[in-house]
């Protein structure tokens, strides 16, 4: 994703909401987020759809990989031979 531009990609909530449909568009063109104020302060992100299915994703590949590396660390491994005969077995099927 790319990063957020300072100047273009922070609107306060009241910009917003004058110019929702501009502020849609722009996510949606530079992929990149934008970021709600409100009062001064960062309140919400608008993500454009694909940008925020890719970060899930990256999310979730993370999650898989933190869970497999805490079972190895807990002797929860199988050998690659054996876990290949598994998966040959279950696609033979």
């Amino acid at each position: 994703m790319p990063r957020v531009v300072l100047d273009e990609d922070v609107k306060p909530l009241s910009e917003f909401r004058t110019n929702v449909t501009s502020c849609i568009h722009q996510v949606r063109n530079t992929k990149r987020p934008l970021v709600i104020t409100q009062h001064g302060k960062s309140a919400a992100v608008l993500l454009d759809v694909s940008e925020y299915e890719g970060i899930v994703r990256r999310m979730e590949i993370l999650e898989d990989i933190r869970v497999a590396e805490q079972q190895l660390a807990e002797g929860r491994g199988v050998p690659h031979r054996t876990a290949l005969k598994e998966v040959l077995a279950r696609v033979k099927r």
